[in-house]
Formats: C-alpha cells, structure tokens, sequence
C-alpha cells in the first residue's frame, strides 16, 4: 500500500500534510510513502529530509497521484475550490483520500467525490472524544489561528500592548477583546496576555469562563439566557435571530472600550453568527483593529470582506482565511502528526480496515462505494438514509 504525498493546489496554501518526522511512524504500519518533489518546501521541509526518514521521491505529481492508495492533504476538494476539481479529474475509484474537505460547507464536491468512486475522509467531522484528540486537526491548526491572530493585530495597531512605565510617562495597556473561547480564542488569549494586554473575553457557553479566567482575562457578562448555547460535542449551537440581535447591542459595549478585537465564533455547517454591527466599528477609536478568525464562513462583524483587510472610520479590520497557513512549519508539524496518528487507526497491517464499528472512522467516513455516506451531508442534500449499511 502508497500513502502519498502532493503538493497542496490550493491557492496561497503553505503547509504540508506529512513532515519527515511522522514517516516513520507510517511505514512501520507496513506501508510505503511517496512524496510530489517540493512538496514540503514552503513549509520549510526540503525533499532529502523526507528521503532521509525513508520517503520515496516520486518523479512527478502526476505519479503521485496516479499510483497512490491513499491521499493525504490539507486542504482537498471542497476545502480548495478553486483548485480542487483539477485535484479530482486525477482521483481514481477505490482511492482513498483524507483531509480537510469542508463536507458541510461544500457538498457539491462531496457529491463529486462520491461520483469519482473515491472513498474519502473528512478531519472536520472527527467526533469529539478523548480517543481522538490526538487526531484532532481542527483543534491544532485553530491553535495556530489563535496565536498568530494576536501578532497580526500587533503589527496593524497604533499601540503597543503592554503597561511601560518610562523616563518619558507611562503608556497605558491596551485592552484586548476576545470573542469566542473555543481552541482558537482561548490561544488568543494567552498570547496577548503573554504581551502585557489587558484582555476581555466573551462566549455564550457558560462553561468557558474557568477556562477563560485561568488564563488570566476578565470574563464578560452579558444578559443573555445561554442554556441552549452549546450543543453535542462542545461545539457552539446556532440560536435565533433575536437571540443575536440582543447580543449584538450589548456586545457594541464591549466592542467600543477595545483596542484589538479577535473574533472566533463558527457554528459547523452554518453561516458565522454576526455578532460585530457596523454601528459598533463605528463606536471604535481611530487606529483600532479588528480580526475576523470566522471570514471564512462569513465573519463575526457586519463589516468584514472575507480574504481582504479593509479600513472604515479608521478601524481596521482584517476578514483573515486560513490563518495557520502563514505559520506553516509548526502548522505542518502539528497536522502531520494528527494525519498520522488517524492513518495509524485506519490501517492495520498494511492495509486499510474499514472498521465502521469504530466510532472514528465511522464518524470521519464521507464518501465509499459511490456513495455520499455521512448521515449529516447527506441530510443536507435532501439524500435518504443509506440502505442496507451502517454508517
């Protein structure tokens, strides 16, 4: 059996699916890996780093993904659209593919998977149990987020963040507000914390705020019934339409006592809940930043033009994609290990068992034997329950 791996399509994409450390730890299952030359060089992983762990050096992308058995990626088809049908007219039937393929945001490519006779993983739907976090691809790369979310508001702010107390006065902190605590929130809380920021941190689930408050930032109150705000698996619940509307005229309050707003909050499947109104940018002071970690579904703020860094009554805000891409050597080596430690679950003894018994490959299977197989896409495509199996 050939895992390999080719260089990602996707535009501005800079990371790596597998790094030279983790080969080992996949041709111990019995497999060999294959890389594209180059693959990993913009993630700072030269070709004889991966031939050195044991790699093969395929001639070209083309024999990567003709011979492969199995594909891993970054970003595949549905996560890459503007490169992934190229990706796919290469696929062949009983290939498999693994990564992250955004099943409820595109499910046009998932059909297109499943027509391709393709059988295909998708990391986003990995059920949230402890067996799984060190698979958890979400989680790690929303680390990176979260971090590197802080530094680019840094180096876009008018201000520094800490307390100084000079020769020349006393610069006061500047005061951070961060919006959602999940993985990528709470990262960004910590780091600009480890600044010297004064940091505000807001979400509707009730159960954040230890997490919140053992980081050191204030916990923001607002008069909200929560009780339904977090659904299976820890994940955010969409609530209604007034629900946001109420939440967006008290978090305005927030909002205009900030100088750097972080932005976090992503319902799976749905549109990113407004929760930043035009009105309340506007209640910011010149030279304040916004960053919208959620632009890719939408974005937190009424205003954010998702992939651009826009400037209104000298707020600026920045609709950020895919923000772990530009910290792509230890985004990579934090993927990797997550890819590699679900191939190590998949296969046995050098080949794949499709174990449906077991709740993560059950959970991450999107397309096999034709089929879209993954109850809640195919839900979303008005598809009936498949027959006869159980996924």
């Amino acid at each position: 059996m050939i895992i390999g791996l080719a260089t990602e399509s996707a535009s501005g994409e800079q990371r790596v699916s597998l790094v030279p450390v983790v080969i080992p730890t996949l041709t111990k299952l019995g497999v060999e890996v294959i890389i594209e030359p180059g693959a990993g060089v913009t993630a700072g992983f030269p070709d004889n780093a991966y031939t050195a762990q044991g790699a093969g050096l395929a001639a070209n992308r083309d024999q990567v993904l003709n011979s492969a058995d199995i594909l891993v990626r970054v970003r595949g088809i549905g996560a890459s659209a503007d490169a992934g049908q190229a990706d796919l007219e290469k696929f062949h039937a009983g290939q498999i593919v693994v990564g992250l393929l955004d099943p409820l945001g595109n499910t046009q490519a998932v059909e297109a998977l499943a027509g391709a006779g393709v059988t295909s993983f998708a990391l986003e739907l990995l059920p949230r149990i402890t067996r799984a976090q060190s698979m958890d691809v979400l989680s790690s790369q929303a680390t990176v987020a979260g971090y590197k979310a802080v530094l680019q508001a840094a180096n876009l702010l008018n201000r520094m963040y800490p307390l100084m107390m000079t020769a020349a006065g006393t610069i006061t902190p500047a005061h951070v507000l961060v919006v959602g605590a999940g993985v990528a929130g709470l990262q960004s809380i910590a780091t600009a914390r480890r600044l010297g920021a004064v940091v505000e941190a807001y979400d509707v689930r009730p159960a954040s705020r230890e997490q919140v408050e053992s980081l050191g930032a204030r916990f923001a109150e607002l008069e909200l019934d929560t009780a339904d705000a977090e659904g299976a698996g820890g994940y955010a619940e969409a609530l209604g339409d007034e629900f946001y509307r109420r939440q967006g005229e008290l978090m305005a309050k927030l909002v205009s006592a900030s100088d750097v707003v972080i932005t976090t909050a992503a319902v799976p499947g749905a549109r990113a809940p407004i929760l930043i109104s035009a009105d309340a940018v506007r209640g910011m002071q010149p030279g304040s930043v916004i960053i919208d970690l959620a632009a890719e579904t939408g974005g937190n703020c009424e205003l954010t033009s998702p992939g651009e860094t826009i400037e209104t009554d000298g707020v600026t805000i920045v609709g950020t994609i895919q923000l772990a891409t530009e910290v792509p050597h230890d985004a990579s080596q934090m993927y990797a290990r997550n890819i590699a430690a679900f191939l190590t679950n998949l296969i046995e003894g050098g080949a794949v068992n499709l174990d449906l018994e077991d709740e993560i490959i059950r959970g991450t299977l999107l397309t096999h034997d034709g089929e879209v197989v993954a109850e809640r896409v195919r839900d979303m495509l008005g598809l009936a329950p498949a027959k006869g199996r159980s996924y």
